[in-house]
């Protein structure tokens, strides 16, 4: 048997074919990337200086595109890299650091993503009271707590991750440091000891999945309420980027980590990673640009 901590590096999933299709891959993500910090940087930026966009939608969008920047910062510029000098290597210390921050930012976004759904609820079902239960003040600290249990569940998990001892190499059949596939690596008897957070992580995401269909419920139940066909435009309007954004994080999520084991190819892994931790950063600022008028004529 052998321990983590007898590893000096992991191996990472190498992109299989000529140094060309290397090269290849090494320019999606690259452009992939950029067009994630485009995006996202210039929604940081719009909103932070235009004083009109200080409300607490928008202070939530500013937060969601940070996270989206450190999601998609974690994984691939390493994966680059590797494409680029053709290797496969991550450091112990870096593919715990990617499993730590994967799971923070995903987590925090998870949070997060449920907090906007009811700050959506608040603005169309209770207009009236808008700025009296969403001022400044409970916009920080329900911000505050959603990176504060981002940090604790990735802490936990991480530790526990990592504190298993690995009985199959250290072979990581993916090309970031996932933790299902490290998981994969340990012995089966200690594999047990990851079940008690794995059901926490499953009641979290059901209590937070619950929250945001029910909240979604009563919000198209108002909409449908108002009278005049602009309003119910107005409404859907500011609803629909981020039930998109929801559905996309949340399918694409389900299938990484809910998928059967024996339908697991590496080639399936690696299609279904991109899809959660690659294509959400980078497709998320082109989903609240389209829908919505005033980001769009901000950055116009």
């Amino acid at each position: 048997m052998s321990n983590s901590s007898s590893f000096t590096h992991f191996l990472l999933l190498p992109f299989p074919g000529t140094r060309q299709l290397q090269l290849l891959h090494f320019c999606l993500f690259l452009a992939i990337y950029l067009a994630a910090l485009l995006g996202n940087g210039l929604i940081i930026a719009t909103i932070a200086w235009d004083h009109h966009l200080h409300t607490p939608m928008y202070f939530f969008l500013l937060n969601l595109s940070f996270l989206d920047l450190g999601a998609i910062s974690t994984t691939v510029p390493k994966s680059m890299t590797n494409s680029l000098w053709d290797t496969r290597d991550i450091s112990c210390a870096g593919c715990a650091a990617q499993v730590f921050f994967i799971l923070f930012l995903l987590g925090t976004e998870f949070f997060l993503l449920t907090t906007m759904s009811y700050d959506r609820y608040i603005a169309i079902c209770r207009p009236l009271h808008y700025e009296t239960l969403l001022g400044s003040r409970v916009c920080l600290h329900l911000a505050a707590a959603v990176w504060a249990c981002g940090i604790l569940y990735a802490v936990l998990h991480t530790a526990n991750t990592f504190s298993l001892p690995l009985c199959q190499g250290n072979a990581v059949n993916q090309f970031f440091c996932e933790v299902p596939q490290i998981l994969s690596l340990s012995c089966s008897t200690s594999y047990l000891r990851e079940l008690w957070l794995l059901v926490v992580t499953f009641c979290l995401v059901f209590v937070c999945f619950v929250l945001i269909v029910v909240s979604y419920v009563q919000i198209f139940r108002a909409v449908l309420r108002i009278p005049s066909q602009q309003g119910r435009h107005k409404a859907f309007a500011t609803c629909l980027p981020h039930l998109a954004v929801v559905s996309l994080f949340t399918s694409t999520g389900s299938i990484a980590y809910l998928k059967p084991s024996s339908l697991s190819s590496p080639s399936q892994n690696l299609v279904v990673s991109v899809l959660y931790s690659v294509v959400p950063p980078a497709v998320n600022p082109l989903i609240y640009s389209l829908r919505n008028q005033e980001l769009k004529a901000d950055q116009a």
